[in-house]
């Protein structure tokens, strides 16, 4: 939910008013609270609410990469923010994009700070591109902000690249094995079938069942078509409500081929995402909690909220990451490292490059075995089709 605050400034007397994302108003309150502000009002905004919705498509890494880099290159060069974001909305090739553009162009013409115009548009702006941005105005360095986000989104966009290709092969041979699978059960099972019947022999097993679901494959297509796309539909939904994210991510982290390469993919993302952060200035109970909303899995994000509250009370960062049980030894030694040396965001960064890499490898390695893995079943699907065909064949052979 979205709510508009207006406040005053307990040490300057200053009147400020935005806008913020919470899911209930004791939240924007205890962020008012927080900044040393007295609250005048806070309310829905029931307008802004609407607005949202129109943007629910994301903007790919991509797009994100390509827009931070512009949006640096034109502060370097010593243009004003609404100037660049007029240039932006003018030659962005994505159209979500544009969009949300415009809206923070009027924005910030009207009085609005970068960041809060952005938060209007979470659904395209990730938290933590807010975030940083945020931590720029504040500090003044909003250019370097930018910069280091354009590498943040490159670096995320190439190995985005790399799940998508190390993918396309199990996906192609899957929907290969089940296209042929339903064309021999709908196509050439029955001018097996008046054969098979008009010999008068008494039909194998496997034969009867093979044609049973050619049957129904064949009179119920409807049923069998709304049930594939029930089941995928119940599915898409169910894997974005709360349980089915926890459910979903809880097996990625247990299947024993996926595992490895989705803990490597989660702590590439953790540390990268963490060093930016920290490297920009902000706190690191605040990093950590950004970090939880983009690592991409829900059971990650439960734990970090847990290692918040661990630090908290005082404990180190190295050994609240080692106590969740799922980083490799390597992440809490080199987190150890940096905190004892004073450099944790760049001891950080070297760890995220080294997992860049290890990512690539277990993803060859994952690909590897599933190929023939899914040969095998194929293999075995249709072997069984083959057999179950043949068999009446030899029947009728023997008794002739």
């Amino acid at each position: 939910m979205i709510y508009k605050y207006k406040a005053v400034s307990q040490d300057t007397g200053q009147i400020v008013e935005g806008f913020f994302e919470g899911e209930e108003e004791s939240d924007v309150l205890a962020m008012i609270k927080g900044n040393n502000y007295v609250p005048i009002f806070i309310e829905k905004d029931i307008e802004l609410d609407g607005k949202i919705d129109l943007f629910s498509k994301k903007v790919k890494k991509r797009d994100l990469a390509v827009f931070c880099r512009q949006f640096y290159t034109m502060l370097d060069a010593g243009i004003g923010i609404i100037k660049c974001l007029e240039i932006l909305e003018k030659q962005s090739e994505n159209k979500t994009l544009v969009k949300s553009l415009g809206g923070i162009y009027e924005d910030v013409q009207k009085g609005f700070t970068l960041s809060e115009s952005m938060r209007k548009h979470k659904k395209i702006f990730p938290p933590l591109l807010i975030n940083m941005v945020q931590a720029g105005e504040v500090s003044g360095n909003l250019d370097t902000i930018m910069e280091r986000m354009a590498v943040h989104f490159e670096k995320e966009n190439k190995l985005e690249q790399k799940i998508k290709s190390a993918m396309i092969y199990p996906i192609i041979l899957s929907i290969v094995s089940i296209a042929v699978v339903i064309f021999l059960l709908v196509a050439v099972m029955p001018t097996f079938i008046g054969m098979f019947e008009s010999s008068g022999e008494v039909l194998p097993v496997p034969t009867q069942i093979l044609l049973n679901i050619s049957n129904w494959l064949t009179e119920f297509w409807y049923l069998f078509l709304g049930v594939v796309i029930l089941s995928i539909t119940g599915f898409m939904l169910y894997k974005e409500t709360p349980s089915g994210k926890t459910t979903l991510d809880n097996i990625k982290l247990k299947i024993p081929i996926v595992k490895d390469t989705n803990v490597k993919i989660i702590t590439s993302r953790f540390t990268r995402t963490l060093s930016t952060l920290m490297s920009s200035g902000i706190p690191l109970l605040e990093s950590i909690e950004v970090v939880g909303r983009v690592v991409g899995n829900k059971v990650v994000e439960n734990k970090l909220e847990k290692s918040i509250e661990d630090i908290r009370k005082g404990v180190t960062l190295s050994r609240a990451v080692n106590e969740m049980k799922l980083f490799p030894p390597m992440v809490d030694s080199m987190i150890k490292v940096g905190e004892e040396s004073g450099a944790l965001d760049d001891i950080l960064y070297k760890t995220a490059d080294f997992y860049d890499d290890e990512v690539e490898v277990a993803l060859q390695r994952m690909t590897t075995l599933m190929e023939p893995m899914m040969l095998v079943i194929m293999a075995i699907i249709i072997g069984f089709i083959v057999i179950a065909m043949t068999m009446p064949m030899f029947d009728m052979v023997n008794t002739i």
